[in-house]
């Protein structure tokens, strides 16, 4: 790994992930979140302050160490119990069917087989289970797809995997989940780059 994939990269994901357009996604999975959550992908941990008073312990995974370091500093003080895993969402460390809610936001872009993490996620949720997920993907417009499909190979060598191209929802689905809703829409800035996808789906 490379001294900017190590040291660098981590920094500016978090500064990223810190935008204020972000945070009435967070506030909305934060307040659907009950139980005991399995957040793929935690990062530096932004979620951590808006799960609402039926979070009774969180699993943050992600492969970062340099996330990890800066997710431990902001579990400090929590409510709830915190566990930080160094990991890959396609090999969760968790038994079967060991958690109430899967939160991922912003994670699917760059994770390396999403299907595979999704379906890894479907196997730890309980019965009854939600997967809350606000994610960028593939846009319906043909000329801004156009330009995400041209712009991908490039920006993942420099955006740590990040694809812009993935269609969140058929992922969603491919990996065995009924999508009970889904909410979609461009942010503020370059089109292909803000397409955002917001929902929960159920295993079944």
């Amino acid at each position: 790994m490379s001294i900017y994939d190590r040291l660098i990269l981590p920094r500016l994901i978090a500064l990223a992930m810190r935008h204020g357009e972000l945070v009435p996604f967070r506030q909305r999975v934060g307040r659907a979140a009950t139980g005991r959550v399995l957040e793929l992908g935690i990062g530096s941990g932004l979620n951590l302050g808006f799960y609402g008073p039926d979070v009774t312990s969180v699993v943050g995974i992600d492969p970062s160490p340099a996330l990890l370091r800066m997710a431990e500093d902001r579990s400090r003080g929590a409510r709830f119990q915190v566990e930080l895993v160094e990991a890959a969402s396609e090999r969760l460390p968790l038994d079967d069917r060991s958690v109430d809610t899967v939160v991922t936001t912003w994670t699917m872009c760059s994770v390396g087989d999403p299907i595979e993490a999704l379906r890894e996620a479907r196997r730890a949720l309980r019965p009854g289970g939600s997967l809350l997920f606000v994610e960028h993907g593939r846009a319906p417009d043909p000329g801004v797809r156009w330009w995400q499909d041209r712009l991908t190979p490039a920006w993942k060598r420099v955006a740590g995997g990040c694809h812009l191209n993935r269609p969140v929802d058929d992922l969603v689905r491919a990996a065995g989940f009924r999508l009970d809703n889904l909410r979609t829409g461009y942010l503020r800035g370059p089109r292909p780059l803000t397409f955002m996808y917001e929902g929960q789906a159920r295993t079944g």
